[in-house]
C-alpha cells in the first residue's frame, strides 16, 4: 500500500461531486467496474476520568457504551447514502465496528468490506463517527465537555485508485 502524503488541495475542475459550473453533483459509476473494496477508519473521544470509570463499570446512565456505539456504527455504515447527500448506496459485504478503553478516552475503529463501483470510504469514516457520537450521547451525563476527534481514514483498498495507507496507520 502507498503512504499517505499531504497532497495540494484540488482545485473545483477537478473534485468529482462537482460539476464544470461548481455545483454539487452525484457522480455516475455506471460504466466503473465492480471490485472488492476495503475501508477502515478510526474515532477517537476523549473523556473524563469518572465518565470512564462509569463505562468501564458498564454502569453508565444508559447502559452498556461499547456494545450501544459498535451496533450504533454498524447502523449508520448501512444508512450513509442516507446520511450523506452524493453517496452512493453500496452493497455491504461486512461491517465491523470495535470500541476500545484507552487512557484517557474510548477509540473506535470500523472496517467496511463491499463490492461496487464506488469505494467504501464513506461508510467506514460514517460508521466511526456515529459509533463515536454514540458514546458522546451515551456518557453526556456524566462527562459533557468530551471532545470527539480525530475521525480520519486508516486505509482503502480497491478501485482504480488502489490502496492507500495513512502514514501512522
Amino acid at each position: 500500500m502507498s503512504a499517505g502524503s499531504p497532497e495540494r488541495p484540488a482545485s473545483p475542475a477537478t473534485l468529482s461531486h462537482v460539476d464544470s459550473g461548481g455545483s454539487a453533483r452525484m457522480v455516475d459509476v455506471g460504466a466503473k467496474p465492480v471490485t472488492s473494496r476495503e475501508a477502515a477508519a478510526e474515532a477517537f473521544v476523549r473523556v473524563s476520568e469518572t465518565a470512564l470509570e462509569l463505562a468501564r463499570r458498564g454502569n453508565a446512565p444508559k447502559g452498556s457504551v461499547l456494545d450501544t456505539a459498535r451496533l450504533a456504527g454498524i447502523q449508520a455504515a448501512k444508512s450513509c447514502a442516507a446520511l450523506i447527500p452524493l453517496c452512493h448506496p453500496l452493497p455491504l459485504d461486512h461491517a465491523e465496528v470495535s470500541a476500545a478503553f484507552e487512557e484517557t478516552g474510548i477509540r473506535i475503529v470500523s472496517r467496511i468490506r463491499c463490492r461496487a463501483s464506488t469505494g467504501a470510504e464513506m461508510e467506514a469514516l460514517t460508521a466511526a463517527s456515529v459509533a463515536a457520537l454514540t458514546v458522546y450521547d451515551m456518557l453526556k451525563a456524566a462527562d459533557r465537555a468530551m471532545v470527539i476527534g480525530p475521525v480520519r481514514l486508516l486505509e482503502k483498498r480497491g478501485g482504480a485508485s488502489g490502496a492507500w495507507r495513512a502514514d501512522s496507520a
